[in-house]
């Protein structure tokens, strides 16, 4: 590997992992960049996954504060994608991924909608139950419970903008700021990230490169920080404006450049 192709997998690690902690889908900025350097595509996938969770770490330590006193939340949440991430990666062993492909464009843009109205989604659920002590309506704690398992199980099977999906189920379903929802999604997206790394080292670890690993854990682990910083200054206007712009390219991406 030349020094060249060191600085570009490292400036595109920091890229991803900015553009993880904030919404999602930094894979578009390392994957291509691996391809262009000349990586088979299984070799470059498993090694960039491996490399991402060290941005997702970093990520959730920069919303830390963000995160303080609801460790309640977490503590009910992690449980369910971590399920959903061995169930994901179990099919993945076992299943092509083009059976899963296919509804993936479809999924984000629902999740974009999501992201779009959820808000006004909100407001109206509030107006419908105004007795604000009972807390969140059963049905939307089984629903977002529910949908959380259910993105874990996308997570650790294909991945590919999971944050974008977790951030169209939150804005539809939780009461919390978007700051607040963002911590949530890191988390989340580190810990299935986390179980499709494990799984990768388990079962395909001939195609991991560790240079490419360490450099990407790297340049994520710096891009997280500094996606935190930047993440949380954003109004919740541009923050979901963000979101969508990114879930429209990865869109893009998947449907005319996969």
């Amino acid at each position: 590997m030349s020094f060249l192709d060191a600085l570009l997998i490292l400036l595109a690690g920091v890229g991803a992992g900015t553009i993880n902690s904030i919404v999602g889908s930094g894979t578009l900025i390392t994957f291509p960049t691996l391809l262009f350097l000349g990586y088979p595509p299984l070799m470059a996938n498993v090694s960039n996954n491996i490399g991402l969770v060290a941005g997702g770490a970093s990520a959730s330590w920069g919303y830390r504060t963000e995160l303080t006193g609801h460790g309640g939340t977490l503590r009910k949440l992690v449980p369910l994608s971590l399920l959903g991430a061995v169930v994901g990666a179990t099919l993945l062993l076992t299943l092509p991924a083009t059976a899963f492909k296919t509804i993936v464009p479809v999924l984000i843009v629902l999740a974009l909608v999501l992201v779009i109205f959820g808000p006004r989604l909100q407001r109206a659920a509030a107006t419908r139950h105004t007795d604000q002590a009972a807390g969140m309506p059963p049905w939307r704690t089984r629903a977002l419970a529910g949908g959380v398992f259910v993105g874990g199980v996308y997570g650790g099977y294909f991945g590919a903008a999971q944050g974008v999906l977790l951030m169209g189920l939150f804005s539809a379903l939780a009461s919390e700021p978007i700051q607040r929802l963002t911590g949530f999604k890191n988390v989340l997206v580190t810990i299935v990230n986390t179980v499709a790394a494990i799984a990768f080292l388990l079962f395909a670890r001939e195609h991991v490169s560790w240079p490419v690993v360490g450099l990407v854990a790297v340049g994520s682990f710096i891009g997280g920080l500094l996606g935190a910083v930047i993440g949380r200054r954003l109004p919740g206007v541009v923050l979901r404006s963000v979101i969508v712009v990114v879930g429209v390219l990865a869109i893009i991406k998947m449907v005319w450049f996969a």
